[in-house]
């Protein structure tokens, strides 16, 4: 409890710059990753993060110390030239941008780690601390760090504000904003330019080897949550700021735990939670949701047997046994099982003695069913030139999704059908 007081009244300068450097980082940098994760782009953040290290190694051997404008800079160069040799080299050459990606993050890569080697061999005492960019030292940051990183991340949020519905046209038809008028190319090399920011602000927390699940993570979580980019972006903000708090608590709280390493775990366990726990897009929720489905047509399936069989005797309210049931239609007898006393629950059968009779309301909703099966049948037939004995499986699917509008189109345009392709009856309520 004591070092939760201490963490979060922030009397200590050196942990208020550490958690608003991280919470700037995070929050601007999951923004901006938004539109690159909606862009099916994941990889590019990736390759940038990776070539910025030349940059940051250049702009050191340039400048002779640890400047944080300096190394930005250098960065940004590098990361912006590689994400312009990516773009060049999908274009014109029969590379594909994933190929292309993996070359120029190798490329990259290789040399800074070259140059890095270079300068620690160099005998520059300033040289100490710079392979943190490999890695991620957040809990070096201090003040001069936060007035660069929060100049970048206004930046980044003003122009994302700026330029929101522009970009927004762009991430989700590009097509359509071309013939609009509007400036394409420009938009894009405004997302690149923004992407790099995002990396390059990003690289001092987490390192490069780890900022890729900083600027996608966070957005790919909040996807699961919500339809709407706006909330999408609110909360991927959202769930980046708290993993950055929480991972700089632990670090805080437990001696040399890495800060960058906990902030990714964190959102790399919202973004699980999300896949899994989120209403209607979590994948719980899809599992529950076909169950309930296969549930819902074994069910339908029961009532349209004792419909059926019912019109064999002109009788549909004949007790059936489940071996009556079964003889016509192979069940799985715990799939029927469970599909009867649901039917019972639901008012549409009836039990006695181990023998099952269709209500009034399940004789209805039967017919329904059979009425689905034989106007799509029909259908096929007649429009889609499909022959009689090859419509069958596909009505068994499609009628128990059909909605009562489709129902109402389908015998509007069928003219109200007495009889399906095999001569059966198709009933209907009078």
């Amino acid at each position: 409890m004591k070092n939760l007081i201490d963490f979060f009244s922030f009397t200590d300068s050196s942990t208020r710059y550490v958690v608003l450097g991280v919470l700037l980082l995070m929050s601007s940098s999951s923004v901006v990753g938004t539109f690159t994760f909606l862009k099916k782009k994941a990889l590019v953040g990736d390759a940038v993060a990776h070539s910025v290290l030349p940059g940051v190694c250049l702009a050191f051997m340039l400048a002779g110390n640890k400047n944080p404008v300096w190394l930005i800079t250098g960065a940004f160069i590098t990361g912006w030239i590689s994400l312009y040799l990516i773009d060049t080299i999908s274009a014109k050459s029969k590379i594909k941008e994933d190929t292309a990606i993996g070359l120029i993050l190798s490329v990259f890569f290789g040399v800074g780690i070259l140059l890095l080697t270079i300068i620690q061999h160099s005998g520059n005492a300033e040289q100490s601390g710079l392979n943190s960019f490999l890695f991620g030292q957040a809990a070096a940051l201090v003040g001069k760090d936060l007035y660069v990183f929060g100049g970048v991340a206004l930046v980044l949020l003003t122009t994302i504000t700026l330029f929101f519905k522009e970009l927004s046209l762009l991430t989700f038809d590009e097509a359509f904003a071309r013939s609009i008028g509007l400036p394409v190319r420009a938009l894009e090399l405004l997302l690149t330019t923004l992407t790099v920011l995002a990396v390059v602000v990003g690289i001092q927390a987490v390192g490069v080897v780890l900022m890729a699940a900083i600027l996608i993570t966070p957005a790919a979580a909040a996807r699961f949550w919500t339809d709407d980019i706006k909330t999408m972006i609110a909360l991927a903000a959202f769930f980046g700021a708290v993993s950055g708090l929480v991972g700089t608590y632990i670090s805080y709280v437990y001696e040399n735990m890495p800060t960058g390493p906990w902030i990714v775990m964190i959102i790399s366990g919202i973004a699980f939670t999300s896949f899994f726990f989120a209403p209607k897009k979590g994948i719980l929720h899809k599992l529950f949701r076909q169950i309930r489905i296969k549930n819902k047509m074994n069910q339908e399936n029961i009532l349209k047997l004792l419909y059926q069989l019912g019109e064999e005797g002109k009788d549909f309210f004949v007790s059936r046994s489940i071996s009556d049931i079964t003889t016509r239609r192979p069940f799985p007898m715990r799939r029927l099982i469970k599909g009867l006393r649901t039917l019972k629950r639901q008012g549409f059968l009836k039990e006695k003695q181990r023998q099952w009779t269709l209500t009034k309301e399940g004789k209805l909703k039967g017919q329904r069913i059979v009425k689905l099966h034989r106007l799509w049948e029909l259908y096929l037939t007649e429009y889609l030139r499909i022959a009689p004995d090859h419509v069958h499986e596909d009505a068994e699917t499609i009628e128990h999704i059909l909605t009562p509008e489709l129902e109402a189109r389908l015998e509007q345009l069928l003219d109200y059908p007495s009889v399906d392709p095999h001569a059966s009856e198709i009933p209907y309520n009078h």
